[in-house]
């Protein structure tokens, strides 16, 4: 490993900790923007952007992060609200996935298959962004955090469905995944929190090593029958946040080495995949793939978020927080440059367009709709946890 490349990729990351600090925004989005300025002023020759040690530790991040993610899901409050969860999931699949199509075939001229793999791409929304950004605010802890994760999940289990259906039929690679991801999920839900109980709570972080081997194996498995390492993350983290979820100290060791190392260079890498001069010279057709996704999502989300009863800020913040993209929509447009459905100039416009995702309806989001009442009760639930510590 070049030292020397990874001490100007975690000097990045401390020059993007300081931009969110002075300007009071998210984190992943000040990682996001850094990489996009570090790509066009150093180069991703220089940043060795396309190294496997930077791609495998910006894939780790994304697949660590989406684990904790799932971890955080309260059991009990998804058995209450898995209707909500669906509801929001499946309208914001389905609206930008077929309005994004549309839009890229009748505006852009894109043909039929290019139009269909923009769909997919602009159909997505990022579990990485959105729990990121509910972390720094704590709204990770409350219901209603809660509930917009679940259906980020359910979103991007569309996602990975039409992807399958539309581009890489399932065939028996698919139904072996499956039917292991089963039972390793059965095994581990049944075995791991006795496990955890008998050997765990030493110095030697057994816990946080074990994981790792179980989200590695099964990323293993799900990269060998052609999905993503990032779907059995997920499911991993549900299955067990009903006893990892709840070791508040595992968590935080977890969130340490994700958020010190890890996920630097995912959201660094993503940013500097984006080629400036591809989008300066497409740039109507960023600004349509972009104003194609976020519209559609607005116009499926939206109104399911009044139907549910969101009121307030509560309708409008999960609109944008669910408008957002980077882990799915990155992965299928790179899948559709590799076997050649886009072009390398489609597939800029698109990844430009994912990136600026992840940005513009997440800063809109905490500037002007931040949910303030859902911050209190998170305020009086530390205070809570204080007193009785």
């Amino acid at each position: 490993m070049d030292w020397h490349v990874a001490a100007v990729w975690m000097g990045l990351a401390v020059v993007a900790a300081l931009f969110s600090i002075w300007f009071r925004v998210s984190v992943a989005l000040t990682e996001i923007l850094v990489g996009v300025a570090a790509g066009a002023l150093i180069g991703k020759e220089s940043l060795h952007t396309s190294a496997s040690w930077v791609g495998f530790l910006a894939g780790v991040g994304s697949v660590v992060l989406t684990f904790l993610a799932g971890a955080e899901l309260d059991p009990e409050t998804l058995r209450r609200s898995w209707k909500q969860a669906f509801a929001l999931g499946l309208a914001g699949f389905f609206a930008p996935f077929l309005g994004s199509a549309f839009l890229a075939h009748a505006l852009l001229g894109w043909d039929p298959r290019a139009s269909w793999l923009a769909g997919v791409a602009l159909s997505t929304t990022s579990v990485a962004v959105v729990y990121a950004v509910m972390l720094e605010l704590g709204l990770n802890q409350t219901p209603f955090g809660k509930v917009i994760l679940a259906a980020c999940f359910v979103n991007d289990l569309g996602t990975i469905l039409a992807l399958g259906l539309l581009f890489a039929p399932f065939g028996m690679a698919t139904w072996i995944f499956a039917l292991v991801l089963g039972a390793a999920l059965y095994l581990l839900l049944r075995f791991t929190p006795g496990f955890f109980a008998r050997y765990g709570g030493g110095t030697y972080e057994l816990e946080a090593k074990f994981l790792l081997f179980a989200l590695f194996a099964l990323g293993a498995l799900a990269a060998w029958s052609g999905s993503e390492a990032v779907l059995p993350a997920y499911l991993l983290g549900m299955v067990l946040a009903g006893s990892v979820g709840k070791d508040h100290q595992l968590i935080r060791r977890l969130r340490t080495l994700t958020f010190g190392l890890l996920t630097p260079f995912y959201f660094l890498r993503a940013g500097s995949l984006v080629s400036l001069p591809a989008l300066i010279a497409g740039l109507g057709g960023f600004v349509v793939l972009l104003l194609a996704k976020m519209s559609t999502k607005v116009l499926g989300v939206y109104p399911t978020t009044l139907v549910l009863g969101y009121g307030g800020r509560d309708a409008p913040y999960t609109t944008l927080l669910m408008s957002t993209g980077l882990t799915f929509g990155t992965i299928s447009s790179l899948y559709g440059l590799t076997h050649g459905i886009i072009t390398e100039e489609q597939y800029s416009l698109l990844v430009a367009a994912v990136i600026a995702s992840a940005v513009v309806p997440t800063w809109v989001a905490n500037r002007f709709f931040l949910p303030h009442h859902h911050l209190r009760e998170t305020q009086v639930r530390l205070e809570e946890v204080r007193d009785e510590g």
